[in-house]
């Protein structure tokens, strides 16, 4: 089949289908090795129309490949695959759902959405939290900054010569947002406002360095969460964890383009590489913003990458699952970065915050 006949069976695009086959999910049965015209077999219309699926629902390339591979050894992996991602879109829109509601009661909207869309308790919940912040064994100071208390979780992650002064300022920029407002839109405008002036306190005490960002504001009923770099946090829910942050990397724009697999994103080079930090250097990054209910038995992990970065997350969820308090919690995931016997030993500055709803 010519590559025109092909995009109309698969409702795929000629444009589409060169990209497809530039990351190697759609290689054409045959390429002209004179006019480089692609030709393909009919028996891949269907791996075509699967990967139109997908990207319909709007599932990233990379992990389209993931299904794609798995489509034709094991179907039910494949579909589980599918499923588990969905089930992080709509976890995803029930956040950006609390909000819309919110924005629509600050409006003076009709209050039938407030009504079906918020959760109300009897009385709000409250989080038990430890915070812990280490140098590691190779870095000679700290430059990490870690914050623990019944309304803020925050880690930051300096960087350059005076990096601790950077993560220094950043915290004491979001501590000055408390007490918070409760309503989600204006908390989420607070949290945005605070990380603007982060940024210039950050510019102000250390110029020339900078921090990553990632802070969580508890209301008694929902966590109201602002990420800037490559700190990450979770939620670990009924036994199971889930990534609440996106990196702000150029190796994981790269995953997400399809270039790099999340394994050689793990060991590549520039995987420290920022897109967007608090430097003060002006144009002040926008920060990711989330919602996120909170329930009894929630547990939140906020850490910088001297965690994430050397310990696989199949191992944070292990310790955050064992059942022991914060405090130890995040003495043993410490431990693990720290741990010289698996070949880790602490290379970066290491600190984490766990909370507990309560």
């Amino acid at each position: 089949m010519t590559i025109g006949e092909f995009a109309r069976a698969s409702r795929l695009s000629a444009k589409a289908l060169r990209r497809y086959d530039e990351l190697g999910l759609l290689t054409p049965a045959r390429v002209d090795a004179y006019t480089g015209y692609r030709y393909y077999a009919g028996a891949q219309v269907e791996r075509a129309r699967l990967v139109a699926w997908l990207r319909r629902i709007g599932m990233p390339l990379v992990e389209v490949r993931d299904v794609c591979a798995l489509h034709g050894t094991d179907p039910g992996a494949a579909a589980r695959t599918v499923r588990a991602y969905w089930a992080r879109v709509e976890a995803e829109t029930a956040a950006r759902r609390d909000l819309a509601a919110s924005l629509v009661d600050r409006l003076g909207g009709p209050t039938d959405m407030t009504t079906t869309m918020t959760t109300t308790h009897a009385r709000p919940y409250g989080l038990r939290s430890a915070a812990l912040s280490e140098r590691g064994r190779v870095r000679e100071t700290n430059q990490d900054r870690a914050h623990a208390g019944p309304r803020l979780l925050a880690v930051a992650d300096g960087y350059g010569a005076a990096g601790e002064r950077a993560a220094t300022a950043a915290l004491a920029e979001i501590e000055a947002l408390l007490p918070a407002p409760d309503r989600a839109g204006d908390l989420l405008n607070a949290l945005e406002d605070g990380v603007r002036r982060a940024d210039a306190a950050v510019g102000a005490a250390a110029p020339g360095s900078g921090t990553t960002l990632t802070a969580g504001v508890w209301t008694g009923e929902r966590l109201a969460l602002a990420h800037v770099g490559d700190g990450r946090a979770y939620l670990l829910r009924g036994g199971g964890l889930r990534r609440l942050t996106r990196d702000h990397t150029v190796v994981q724009e790269r995953v997400e383009a399809g270039e790099l697999d999340p394994a050689e994103a793990a060991a590549h080079p520039d995987r420290a590489l920022l897109l967007r930090a608090l430097d003060g250097a002006g144009g002040s990054p926008v920060p990711d913003l989330g919602l996120y209910e909170g329930r009894p038995g929630d547990r939140w992990l906020l850490c910088t990458d001297g965690l994430s970065a050397v310990v696989p997350e199949a191992e944070l969820h292990g310790v955050l699952a064992a059942g022991s308090g914060p405090e130890d919690t995040v003495r043993a995931l410490a431990a693990l970065a720290l741990a010289e016997a698996d070949g880790r030993g602490g290379p970066d500055n290491v600190s984490c915050v766990v909370a507990d709803v309560v």
